[in-house]
């Protein structure tokens, strides 16, 4: 393992990598090109947007797949600020940067000189060199917070009521950013300002990763012959192997001892899982999206199945299926997919490359969406959202159902066209989509998330991000309309959509 200094450099092996940065911290990661500038709105990953081609953060470690990054990306930027908003980082113990390939196998370590003044600390970059990446050691830090890093990455930081009519405020960000727009959270996060960031970030979706081997081939069954035949999809291009049963039988005796109900088996869900496995083999490598950028989610909605909420473990070196779930039942995060409550259907495959038999386990948990599903959602959302304006002292908000037209078709059209930004592709804004939907109220602010699993989640991201808790205590604010959807990049999209 190799103790950096700053500047100092290793190359890195192939495959997934993992880095970890224990302690009250946030981390976040920013993607770049040669340029050094951001390129788009999902070049951000933050506890608001979990996930990006690549990269995905869970609590206090960031997952990135150099492979599987956008087109153009030859850069990650390691990105730390205090977890308590208005904390220096010197008043904090020195951040260490753990870095683990894939198998767990550590790399490097990294500790920086004890910042001072700073607010936000450039830890450490992932960049390629020809075709192959390394781990620069960095260490700078920014005493002007947002500022600096904005002027370094590209980012133009702009009125919040840029863009509104006199009669209409944005509201959706505070500041708001133009460059993209979705950077508008991006302001927010780098500043410190998004508190418990490990608390929120722990219960999202976990992604278990074991010992991934080059694949060169991947054999494949068909999930529906598996359904028909009781069986679920097995090794290679050769035959089904074992009862889908038995697999159900280990997972429900775990739920069982964990207090958990029992899940059933979906061949939709099976399906998904198998292509899924297979493309991983044929890539010899763990990843949440393909080649071809198609993500673990979009499979399961192209399927045909619709869910609430979806979880995910993809694993590499099990054999079996009692080795898969001990391997899950080790693993913290892992063990607590496994034994969600919200999950009431599974589908699982794994696939054994042909050439060196390494073998790739995808198994998908979630919860169909259900008559009713939608609207009970929104009302928690309110709920919670006025729980939060209870405590601050304000009236609550009442449920608007042009608002909550407006809101649920961002949401969804979020999916469809897969973009993630407060603007959307036609160049509408949220007061835009408010007047189409029929509104006349006058003063319009929206909030959006991504990658969170339940409405508490959702709604506790919106209140550490100031911008967004400033939506929801806003005393202006007298109506609100929800929208969710399922699918896309990120699994889950949430607008809520505010009017006075």
């Amino acid at each position: 393992m190799s103790e950096l200094v700053p500047g100092g450099n290793t190359p890195l092996p192939g495959g997934t990598l993992t880095l970890r940065v224990p302690g009250p911290f946030d981390v976040s990661a920013l993607v770049t090109g040669d340029s050094g500038k951001v390129d788009g709105d999902t070049d951000f990953v933050f506890y608001n947007q979990p996930t990006a081609p690549g990269a995905r953060l869970h609590g206090d470690t960031l997952t990135v797949d150099p492979a599987g990054l956008r087109p153009g990306a030859t850069r990650v930027t390691v990105v730390v600020s205090a977890a308590d908003p208005g904390t220096a980082l010197g008043r904090l113990p020195a951040p260490t940067l753990h870095v683990t390939g894939p198998g767990g196998r550590p790399l490097a370590r990294f500790t920086p000189p004890r910042p001072q003044r700073e607010t936000v600390l450039l830890l450490a970059e992932l960049y390629r060199r020809g075709a192959d990446w390394k781990l620069r050691a960095l260490g700078q830090g920014y005493a002007d917070g947002l500022a600096g890093l904005a002027r370094d990455f590209g980012v133009d930081v702009a009125d919040d009521a840029s863009g509104a009519s006199a009669s209409t405020s944005a509201g959706s960000t505070s500041p708001s950013l133009t460059t993209p727009s979705r950077w508008s959270d991006a302001a927010s996060r780098l500043s410190g300002a998004a508190s418990r960031l490990s608390e929120v970030a722990a219960s999202r979706r976990s992604r278990s990763t074991g010992t991934p081997q080059a694949a060169s081939t991947a054999g494949s069954v068909s999930p529906a012959a598996a359904s028909a035949a009781g069986a679920w999809p097995g090794s290679g291009s050769v035959s089904l192997v074992g009862p889908a049963e038995g697999f159900l039988t280990l997972v429900n005796s775990a739920r069982a001892t964990a207090g958990s109900p029992p899940v059933s088996l979906d061949a939709r869900l099976c399906a998904a899982a198998q292509a899924h496995a297979a493309d991983m083999a044929s890539a010899g490598r763990l990843g949440t999206e393909s080649r071809d950028g198609t993500s673990v989610h979009q499979r399961v909605t192209a399927t045909g199945y619709t869910y609430l909420t979806v979880g995910e473990h993809l694993v590499s070196g099990p054999r079996t299926p009692e080795e898969f779930l001990d391997y899950c039942l080790r693993t913290e995060q892992a063990r607590r997919t496994l034994h969600d409550l919200a999950f009431t259907q599974v589908g699982l495959a794994y696939v054994t490359g042909s050439r060196t038999g390494d073998t790739y386990w995808t198994a998908l948990w979630a919860r169909p969406l259900m008559p009713g599903d939608l609207a009970r959602t929104a009302a928690e959302v309110t709920d919670l959202t006025n729980r939060e304006r209870a405590r601050a002292g304000l009236p609550p908000l009442a449920t608007d159902a042009l608002l909550t037209r407006a809101a649920q078709a961002h949401s969804t059209d979020m999916v469809v066209r897969a973009f993630y930004s407060h603007t959307g592709p036609d160049g509408s804004q949220p007061w835009d989509r408010a007047a189409a939907a029929g509104s006349t109220r006058r003063t319009i602010g929206e909030n959006i998330a991504c990658g969170q699993r339940s409405t508490a989640e959702v709604v506790e991201g919106w209140m550490n991000s100031p911008g967004h808790r400033a939506n929801i205590l806003k005393r202006e604010f007298t109506h609100i309309g929800i929208g969710f959807a399922s699918g896309g990049k990120a699994g889950t999209y949430w607008t809520q959509l505010f009017g006075a």
